[in-house]
Formats: structure tokens, sequence, C-alpha cells
């Protein structure tokens, strides 16, 4: 039987699994990290690759939060929360992923698989407020953070979230907000990127070195 130990670490692996990197470098020959917002997550790989790599890589980045939870409930230790614990650790692993130096994206798709998981009505209702939000502001950062803020309030009321389960969620939606502590800077003043926005991937300047460019 394998540990508990060894279910978080496999668990934090399947989060590292990075997503964005491998879609630029293998389709792209680029370096994510170095393009756009150099955020490893799906809203960059659109705005430097387009929706055909974009809608993939989400797909894969939200499997990485679920595949955890669902294979540690039905096969993982009887622990109290242990599936809970388990996509934590999926969604520190693709936010702090050891395969490109701990810097992954913000964790918005594998949270989102997580949540999918353990609180499916509470997730249609951040989804609905995540659409809502970029549709009428433009902005995916303001989306992201109102639809994190909104999902343990959703989860109390539409799944009887109470306790360590009420507890988790907060301080994962408060985790996923503080991941988008520069877009609330840049919104405040006025210099965040709209959704829709493309990038045109930059190469390497003469050295090796990218030219510097403003996050988005």
């Amino acid at each position: 039987m394998i540990s508990a130990a060894a279910w978080l670490a496999l668990s934090y692996l399947t989060g590292a699994f990075p997503t964005s990197y491998l879609a630029g470098r293998l389709f792209k020959g680029i370096d994510l990290r170095e393009q756009g917002s150099r955020n490893l997550g799906a809203t960059n790989v659109y705005r430097v690759l387009g929706w055909k790599y974009a809608i993939p890589v989400a797909l894969v980045d939200v499997a990485k939060g679920a595949a955890p939870v669902w294979s540690a409930g039905a096969w993982g230790p009887d622990i109290e929360l242990f599936p809970l614990y388990c996509g934590l650790a999926a969604v520190v692993g693709h936010v702090f992923s050891v395969f490109v130096g701990f810097k992954g994206g913000k964790g918005v798709a594998t949270a989102s698989g997580v949540v999918l998981a353990l609180a499916p009505k509470a997730l249609l209702v951040s989804l609905v407020v995540w659409g809502a939000l970029v549709w009428l502001t433009g902005y995916v950062s303001v989306g992201s953070v109102a639809s994190a803020a909104v999902f343990p309030v959703a989860a109390y009321f539409l799944e009887r979230a109470r306790g360590g389960v009420l507890i988790i969620e907060i301080a994962l939606a408060a985790f996923l907000i503080w991941k988008h502590r520069a877009n609330l800077q840049r919104l405040a003043r006025g210099t965040e990127n709209r959704f829709g926005r493309r990038a045109r991937p930059r190469a390497p300047a003469a050295g090796g070195s990218e030219p510097a460019g403003r996050p988005s």
C-alpha cells in the first residue's frame, strides 16, 4: 500500500507537469517564461500561441487537479480530508513546479480541477462569475479573483462545506487571490492587458538573452 507521503508526492509531481512550458517548447521552440506575461498558464498560452494550444493546455491543467483527488479518494489511505490534501499538493506543484525552476502558473485551472472533483456545484457558480466578469470587463484577472472569492461562499451554501473542508477552501481561494497580486496592482494603475490581445512571440536577442517586456 502506498504511504500517505508518497500519495502527496505523486500529487505534487502530477500538478508540477509543465503543460504550458512543453507546449511552447515542443510546438514553437520558445520558453513561455520569457514570452507574453511570462506566466506558465493557459491564458498566456492563448496570448502567445492561440486557442489551438490554449484549450488542450487548460484541459490538461484541470485534469492535473482532478486526478489526484479522484484517485486518492478511490485508492488512497483512509485519512480525513486526504483527497483534498492531494488536490492542494497538485496546485502547489503547478504553481511551484520542480521541472521549471519552481516558476509555474497561477493555479486557477488546476484548482478548478480540484474543486470539480469535490464541489462541482460551487465550481459552476464560480465559472459563471468568471465568464461574466471576463466578458464584461475584458480582464481575466478580474474574473479569476472574483470567482476565487465567490467559491467558498458557494461551497458553504450549495455543497454544505463546513469545518476543515471550508477552512481549506477559503485558504485555497486566498492563495489564488494572492497569486494575482501583481495583476491587481496593474489594474489599479490601469496597465493590465485585456483578454483577447495576442502577443507575438519574441525571438531571443543576440547572445541568447530576451528583451525586457511588460508583463500582462
